[in-house]
Formats: structure tokens, sequence, C-alpha cells
């Protein structure tokens, strides 16, 4: 027996509506997310508004989470802040060299590498995934472009996990916590006899096999694991000591943010260790905030990770008929997403691991950008409150300056 898509991996691979940037992208809060277009060369943006800032994260009851910290750099104002413990057990505080689990912003690194191999000619993004991964995928698929994987317009059929696989409980995340998957086993699940849920490139759905699939492409052109070529290529060029990909390692070393989730008798079970190589390619990274402020810091900046003309392949949204599957905009990039929020456009990646949330966004010019890390305790739509509050409080302007 088998289950299609709504799956551990589903769940934990995706970031919904506990996202910074889907959250904040609900009609009554914000306008329609604008393309690359219609976005100002320049961000006008107020002053940093500490109070508002620090109560985005301090209301550790709505939605319910156990720690929580933001970090807001940029030409236009610095602020670091931090709410509840980094462990339950010993009270210890949230400091910023703390690592936690960074979810789908792996999506993001993953991007850049391929992009830099674009960039240098050693692999062509519009050329048919297939090519470079010969009889990985089932035959009966359309060509996909790497392009399309990267901006998850490829319109691949939902993956199909064993029952014996569900999370469906708390219990029963507990109980998988040290499965081990390797890639190729992830894309067997993508099945041979279902047809593609749309023509590549003519819809948008995200979809964690997507970078699956793109970090097999990475270690088939370089010979290389995924992680040590965005190591080379990304992490010590840029000196982000404190990122790491833990492959089939299940604990955090060092100093750390704990995780933790809710039973379904109330009670809190630590769930920092954790085999995230179900999460292989698309949401396994460690990191802090400072190390993801300097990533993006750097990454926006032309020339430094990226040339000019590759890094704008970035802020490229798909053409205006190319929708969500939901029918909405379009709202990825090429390794990233975008939404506005209170007049601002902000261009990023959300992550989600299980007890933890975070995102990592900026504006185009790095007048402003954000990393903030929480811990929630619980799996469900109130999630989506923290996320509202910390857009809100990063983009809205001050009494003073109204």
């Amino acid at each position: 027996m088998t289950s299609t898509f709504l799956s551990r991996r589903a769940l934990v691979g995706t970031a919904l509506t506990t996202s910074l940037l889907t959250a904040a992208a609900t009609p009554a809060t914000m306008a329609a997310t604008p393309s690359l277009a219609a976005s100002p060369a320049s961000t006008t943006l107020p002053p940093l508004d500490t109070t508002a800032l620090h109560a985005a994260i301090s209301d550790l009851d709505h939605p319910q989470a156990t720690a929580a910290q933001l970090l807001v750099s940029g030409k236009a104002g610095h602020w670091y802040g931090t709410a509840g413990v980094a462990d339950q057990r010993t009270g210890a505080p949230v400091r910023q060299g703390d690592t936690f689990r960074a979810g789908s912003i792996t999506k993001v690194f993953v991007a850049t590498a391929v992009l830099q191999l674009a960039a240098e000619g050693r692999l062509d993004l519009d050329k048919p995934v297939q090519d470079y991964l010969p009889g990985l995928l089932p035959d009966g698929y359309a060509p996909i472009k790497v392009s399309q994987l990267l901006n998850h317009t490829s319109g691949l059929p939902d993956e199909r996990i064993p029952d014996s696989q569900r999370t469906d409980t708390p219990e029963q995340i507990l109980e998988h916590r040290y499965d081990q998957w390797t890639p190729m086993r992830l894309a067997a699940a993508l099945p041979e006899d279902a047809p593609m849920k749309f023509t590549p490139g003519t819809k948008q759905e995200y979809r964690g096999m997507n970078y699956v699939l793109a970090a097999l492409l990475l270690e088939k052109v370089t010979g290389k694991p995924y992680g040590k070529v965005i190591g080379d290529r990304i992490l010590r060029p840029l000196g982000l000591c404190h990122t790491s990909f833990p492959g089939d390692d299940p604990k955090l070393h060092g100093p750390h943010v704990h995780g933790y989730l809710a039973m379904s008798d109330g009670t809190l079970q630590d769930v920092t260790e954790y085999n995230q190589s179900e999460a292989w390619g698309e949401g396994e990274i460690i990191s802090t905030t400072r190390d993801l402020d300097r990533f993006i810091t750097a990454l926006f900046t032309p020339g430094t990770v990226l040339p000019r003309t590759t890094l704008d392949k970035m802020f490229e949204l798909p053409a205006p008929e190319v929708r969500m599957v939901d029918g909405s905009p379009a709202r990825y990039s090429v390794g990233l997403q975008t939404v506005t929020v209170n007049g601002v456009s902000l261009w990023g990646k959300t992550g989600e691991r299980y007890g933890y949330n975070s995102a990592m966004v900026a504006t185009r010019d790095l007048r402003r950008s954000a990393v903030y890390s929480w811990t929630p305790t619980h799996r469900d739509a109130s999630q989506v409150q923290m996320a509202l509050r910390i857009a809100d409080a990063i983009t809205k302007p001050t009494a003073a300056s109204r």
C-alpha cells in the first residue's frame, strides 16, 4: 500500500502558510506580488521601530513557541532581539551564534551553486534535466529544463510514500525521527504510472522534489557531494563558519536552539535530534541568523557570489500567464520567492523543519534585510501569526514617519 504526496516530506519540505512570505501574501494584508519590472529600483524604508520588532517576536503564546530571534540589517538600520529560551531544560537564553535548522533556505544555496555552474558554462539552464541525469526520471515524463526545477514550474507528479512512513500525529513523527533516506530513494518516490501535473513551464507549484533533483544535478556535473560543492563555492569563501549540511547526522553540535513538538496529550518533546536525510538537497541546512544575513547580503551584491547578469535571473518571475496551480500569481523565481508588504518588495526564502521555522529576506537594493528563526511547538495554521507580525514590523512605517 502507498500514500501520495500528503506525507511527512510534503509537510516538512514546503513552507506553506507558516512562512513569512506566503503568510504575508494574504490578500487582506497586502497588494498582489509585482513582477520585477513593477518593483522600484530603490526602496524607501521607514526607520526601524524597535518596540514593534520586539513585540513581533515576544508573544510566544500566539502561536505557541519556546524561542524566537530576529536580526534586521541593511543600509536602513540594524536590530537584533530574542525571546524565550534556547533550551527548556537549562533555561539558557537564545544567543546570536546559536545554530538552528533552517529547512528550505537550503534551496537558495543549491540554486546559487547551479547558477554559478551555468555562468561558467558547465551546464545549460535551458537543457532538460533528463540529459544530465539519464534514466532517473520515468521515460513518460516530458522534458524538464533545469531552470524549471529551480523556479518550480517542472510539473512533476506527486511522490508516493509508503503508508508505513506516514507522520499524521506527533507520536508518529518521533517514531520516524531516525529514518534513513537516500537521494535515489527520494527520487524513486516519483511514480512511473502517473501523468505530469502540467506541461513544464506552464504553471507553478512549490515542490521539494525539484531541489532533490537539482542537488543530484550538482553532484553529476561536479563529481562531488552537493554539500561539499556548496561548501567550496559559497560557505568557505563567505566565511559562513556556522552553516552546514548534516547528511545523516541527527544532532546539532555546539551551541544551538532546541526545537520542541507538542504531543497529543499536550506535553512537549525535544525534537532537536532528527535525521535530516529525508530533506536531502532541499531542506537540511543548519545555520545562524548572522550567517544567513551575511549570505543574502553577499548574494544580492552583484559580482560577489554571482555575476550581475546571472544574479538577475534570481529576480525574474515566470511570464504573467504562468500562475500557481491554485490560480494565484506566480511568486517563485530561480531559488527565491517574492512578496510585497506595506509597499516594500522583499525577496528571499523561508524554511521549516519539525520544531523550527525560519526566513531570510531582503529588498533587492539591500536597504533592509531580515532573518528570523523561531521554534513553534504545533504544526498548524496558528503559525501564521508570528510570520505576519514579523512581516509587518520590518516594513511598516512608524507613527513618526507617517
